[in-house]
Protein backbone atom coordinates (compact mmCIF):
# COMPACT_ATOMS: atom_id res chain seq x y z
CA UNK A 1 0.00 0.00 0.00
CA UNK A 2 1.35 3.37 -0.70
CA UNK A 3 1.53 6.08 1.81
CA UNK A 4 -0.84 8.78 0.50
CA UNK A 5 1.84 11.73 0.43
CA UNK A 6 5.10 9.54 -1.16
CA UNK A 7 6.67 10.21 -3.89
CA UNK A 8 5.45 6.91 -5.53
CA UNK A 9 1.60 7.98 -4.60
CA UNK A 10 1.74 10.86 -6.69
CA UNK A 11 3.81 9.63 -9.54
CA UNK A 12 0.90 7.03 -9.68
CA UNK A 13 -1.38 9.66 -9.74
CA UNK A 14 0.44 11.48 -12.80
CA UNK A 15 1.24 7.69 -14.85
CA UNK A 16 -3.50 8.19 -14.44
CA UNK A 17 -2.83 11.05 -16.37
CA UNK A 18 -0.21 9.67 -19.03
CA UNK A 19 -3.14 6.72 -19.13
CA UNK A 20 -5.65 9.18 -20.59
CA UNK A 21 -3.44 10.71 -23.09
CA UNK A 22 -2.69 7.40 -23.95
CA UNK A 23 -6.51 6.53 -24.79
CA UNK A 24 -6.26 10.03 -26.85
CA UNK A 25 -4.12 8.53 -29.21
CA UNK A 26 -1.46 11.20 -27.39
CA UNK A 27 1.90 10.22 -26.33
CA UNK A 28 1.42 9.17 -23.03
CA UNK A 29 3.18 11.68 -20.30
CA UNK A 30 1.34 12.88 -17.25
CA UNK A 31 2.01 15.55 -14.72
CA UNK A 32 0.26 16.52 -11.52
CA UNK A 33 1.52 19.46 -9.43
CA UNK A 34 1.98 18.77 -5.58
CA UNK A 35 1.38 21.63 -2.70
CA UNK A 36 1.34 20.88 0.88
CA UNK A 37 0.97 17.44 -0.09
CA UNK A 38 -2.46 18.05 -2.01
CA UNK A 39 -2.34 17.77 -5.63
CA UNK A 40 -3.22 21.06 -6.90
CA UNK A 41 -3.19 20.39 -10.80
CA UNK A 42 -3.20 17.73 -13.43
CA UNK A 43 -2.25 17.85 -17.02
CA UNK A 44 -1.33 14.91 -19.73
CA UNK A 45 -0.16 15.74 -23.40
CA UNK A 46 -2.70 17.23 -25.65
CA UNK A 47 -0.44 18.71 -28.13
CA UNK A 48 -2.39 16.07 -30.98
CA UNK A 49 -6.19 17.28 -29.63
CA UNK A 50 -5.28 21.24 -29.30
CA UNK A 51 -3.21 21.21 -32.69
CA UNK A 52 -1.05 23.11 -30.40
CA UNK A 53 2.82 22.50 -30.16
CA UNK A 54 3.38 23.39 -26.55
CA UNK A 55 0.36 21.60 -24.76
CA UNK A 56 2.72 19.33 -23.22
CA UNK A 57 1.22 17.89 -19.74
CA UNK A 58 4.02 19.83 -17.66
CA UNK A 59 2.74 23.30 -19.38
CA UNK A 60 -0.93 22.16 -19.27
CA UNK A 61 -0.68 21.28 -15.22
CA UNK A 62 2.14 24.54 -14.70
CA UNK A 63 -1.12 26.33 -15.97
CA UNK A 64 -3.70 25.03 -13.87
CA UNK A 65 -1.47 24.99 -10.81
CA UNK A 66 -0.75 28.61 -11.37
CA UNK A 67 -4.37 29.63 -11.91
CA UNK A 68 -5.37 27.58 -8.59
CA UNK A 69 -2.77 29.26 -6.77
CA UNK A 70 -3.40 32.73 -8.19
CA UNK A 71 0.33 32.98 -8.77
CA UNK A 72 2.64 32.55 -11.15
CA UNK A 73 5.37 31.34 -8.81
CA UNK A 74 5.24 28.04 -7.37
CA UNK A 75 8.27 27.50 -4.97
CA UNK A 76 6.06 25.36 -2.73
CA UNK A 77 4.90 23.38 -5.13
CA UNK A 78 6.81 19.98 -6.85
CA UNK A 79 5.50 18.85 -10.19
CA UNK A 80 5.28 15.14 -10.85
CA UNK A 81 6.01 13.98 -14.55
CA UNK A 82 6.61 10.45 -15.80
CA UNK A 83 9.11 11.39 -18.66
CA UNK A 84 11.83 13.93 -18.22
CA UNK A 85 10.44 17.42 -18.94
CA UNK A 86 12.13 18.83 -22.53
CA UNK A 87 13.94 21.84 -22.93
CA UNK A 88 10.80 23.97 -23.58
CA UNK A 89 9.47 23.07 -20.23
CA UNK A 90 12.24 22.77 -18.38
CA UNK A 91 12.02 26.97 -18.67
CA UNK A 92 8.97 27.04 -18.13
CA UNK A 93 9.66 25.51 -14.60
CA UNK A 94 12.12 27.82 -14.38
CA UNK A 95 9.83 30.96 -14.81
CA UNK A 96 7.31 29.40 -12.22
CA UNK A 97 10.47 28.87 -9.85
CA UNK A 98 8.63 25.53 -8.82
CA UNK A 99 10.58 24.30 -5.33
CA UNK A 100 10.90 20.60 -6.79
CA UNK A 101 10.71 18.27 -10.23
CA UNK A 102 10.62 14.55 -9.50
CA UNK A 103 10.46 12.74 -13.24
CA UNK A 104 9.89 8.89 -13.52
CA UNK A 105 11.20 8.01 -16.80
CA UNK A 106 14.70 9.72 -18.39
CA UNK A 107 14.57 11.14 -22.35
CA UNK A 108 17.44 10.63 -23.86
CA UNK A 109 16.71 12.78 -27.19
CA UNK A 110 14.98 15.09 -25.59
CA UNK A 111 15.04 15.68 -22.16
CA UNK A 112 16.43 19.01 -20.56
CA UNK A 113 19.06 17.16 -18.50
CA UNK A 114 21.55 16.87 -21.66
CA UNK A 115 21.77 20.56 -20.81
CA UNK A 116 22.34 19.70 -17.02
CA UNK A 117 20.35 20.64 -14.25
CA UNK A 118 21.01 24.68 -14.89
CA UNK A 119 18.09 25.34 -17.48
CA UNK A 120 15.89 24.74 -13.36
CA UNK A 121 15.43 27.06 -11.19
CA UNK A 122 18.72 27.80 -8.95
CA UNK A 123 16.68 26.77 -5.74
CA UNK A 124 14.62 23.71 -7.10
CA UNK A 125 15.75 20.17 -6.12
CA UNK A 126 15.01 17.32 -8.73
CA UNK A 127 14.67 14.01 -8.19
CA UNK A 128 14.63 11.37 -11.29
CA UNK A 129 13.68 7.25 -11.62
CA UNK A 130 10.53 7.15 -9.18
CA UNK A 131 8.44 4.78 -10.99
CA UNK A 132 11.05 4.38 -13.53
CA UNK A 133 10.32 1.18 -14.93
CA UNK A 134 6.35 1.29 -15.36
CA UNK A 135 6.98 4.88 -16.84
CA UNK A 136 9.22 3.77 -19.41
CA UNK A 137 7.10 0.76 -20.38
CA UNK A 138 4.19 3.21 -21.33
CA UNK A 139 6.03 5.62 -23.26
CA UNK A 140 7.57 2.75 -24.72
CA UNK A 141 4.75 0.46 -25.59
CA UNK A 142 2.88 3.59 -27.02
CA UNK A 143 5.75 4.08 -29.87
CA UNK A 144 5.97 0.48 -30.23
CA UNK A 145 2.56 0.46 -31.57
CA UNK A 146 3.14 2.89 -33.63
CA UNK A 147 6.29 1.12 -35.86
CA UNK A 148 3.73 -1.94 -35.59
Amino acid sequence: MLSIYSDDYFMQQALKEARQALLKGEIPVGAVVVCDNKIIARGHNQTEQLQDVTAHAEMIALTAAANNLGSKYLPECTLYVTLEPCVMCAGALFWTQIGRVVYGAADDKRGFMRFGKTLLHPKASIEYGVLETECAQIISGFFKSKRG
